[in-house]
């Protein structure tokens, strides 16, 4: 397989439910190339740790989805994401990030973890006997962690699910006409939901979140966040908060159930989860790939150089196997030294929940071993066929 077929098949279904090969063509081709449509594809975890880190970067916003796409504002799906701090660039960026990381805390985090651990106990103790592990404990989990951090009631917390699956279709580089459609009604419920939340904060603020921000932007008379980006980064927050960390634990628990040796050993010293996180998010990463556009040009080194204004592709999941950076690369294993995957980007934009996605992943994995020691997989997993946001639709489980 030459590299150009390789890239074309990560843009087909069958070549989406195991890109690994792929990457492995398309690295071995050039760290850094530009494809028949003019887009550059960057396939190295040197080069991608770098240019994540890059100032001279910048991520396509507003002012470019203006440009390319005058009606966008229209599909509220895309605007929710384009409005938030995830599609924004300085100085805009730091102001909302400023203000979100104000709230979402090291302490507030850390906070959670009995949160984390008695949700992580109460599901495990429902699960029945043969199971969808994505519905009956991979969606659960963290849906029910963030919407806690955010103070959405527990009874609204199911509703979420399939508005966000509907949502999220906007981060993946092809879509259906249908799939768009869908994406601009979730993101009309999810911003009309929020709108009421925030009233309701407004009216009698709690410790959470949303009064949080909401505070923020009152306080400052929407200076240190408008109205928009409240709203905006109140969705983000929500579908980032739990959509890749079910992917995490959806791979992580599929990954050491084929593993018994190594659930062995977690299950024996929970002490070993911070390693055994790093490394499923290094083997399979929730997030495949990120794109940014280059404003001058970069020269990267052994006659390599990016031009100003190329629209870059990252592609993290070629990264986090690159056997210059992770010798035997295909091969699950725990005890690699110096894991440091690339799976929650890096540099200005890098995951603000990256902190809360590990924690949940470090809680829910030893306590579903232990409590559950006879767990196994009963059945063949379906994939969601998707490029960026990798992972399973359905997990069939036995807990024996």
């Amino acid at each position: 397989m030459d590299y150009q077929t390789a890239l074309a098949s990560l843009f087909l279904p069958e070549g989406r439910v195991d890109p690994y090969p792929a990457y492995d063509v398309i690295r071995a081709h050039s760290p850094v190339f530009q494809a028949l449509d003019g887009r550059w594809f960057v396939t190295t975890h040197a080069l991608t740790n770098r240019l994540l880190r890059e100032p001279s970067l910048r991520i396509a916003d507003a002012a470019d989805y203006d440009g390319f796409w005058p009606d966008w504002r229209r599909n509220r799906g895309v605007a929710s994401i384009v409005l938030s701090m995830l599609q924004s660039n300085p100085p805009d960026h730091g102001r909302v990030r400023r203000a979100a990381a104000a709230t979402f805390t090291a302490r507030r985090v850390a906070e959670m973890r009995d949160v984390i651990t008695a949700q992580t106990e109460s599901l495990i103790k429902a699960m029945p006997a043969d199971a969808d592990f994505m519905s009956a404990f991979a969606f659960p989990l963290p849906i029910g962690v963030i919407c806690a951090l955010l103070g959405v009631p527990e009874a609204d917390r199911s509703w979420f699910r399939q508005r966000t699956a509907d949502l999220t279709v906007v981060l993946e580089p092809i879509s259906t006409e249908q799939e768009m459609r869908l994406a601009d009604v979730a993101g009309r419920e999810l911003e009309a939901y929020f709108v009421d939340l925030i009233e309701e904060r407004r009216r009698a603020p709690q410790e959470d979140l949303t009064s949080a921000l909401v505070a923020v932007h009152d306080d400052t008379d929407g200076v240190g966040l408008t109205g928009e980006e409240l709203l905006a980064n109140l969705v983000l927050l929500l579908v980032a908060g739990f959509e890749t960390t079910t992917n995490l634990l959806g791979t992580g628990i599929k990954l050491l159930l084929e593993h018994p040796e190594q659930a062995d050993r977690l299950r024996a010293d929970p002490q070993l989860a911070p390693a055994f996180v790093e490394e499923i998010l290094r083997y399979d990463s929730p997030v495949q790939l990120t794109g940014r556009l280059t404003t001058v040009e970069l020269e990267l080194g052994d006659g390599l150089r990016l031009p100003g204004g190329a629209d870059v592709t990252m592609l993290l999941g070629a990264a986090n196997r690159d056997p210059a950076r992770y010798p035997d690369p295909h091969r699950f294993d725990p005890d690699r030294p110096n894991i440091q995957p690339v799976s929650f980007g890096g540099g200005a934009h890098y995951c603000l929940g990256a902190p809360l996605a590990r924690l949940e992943a470090q809680v829910a994995f030893p306590l579903l071993l232990a409590m559950l020691p006879r767990l196994s997989l009963a059945g063949p997993a379906e994939r969601r066929d998707r490029l960026v946001l990798r992972g399973y639709a359905t997990l069939p489980v036995t807990t024996g």
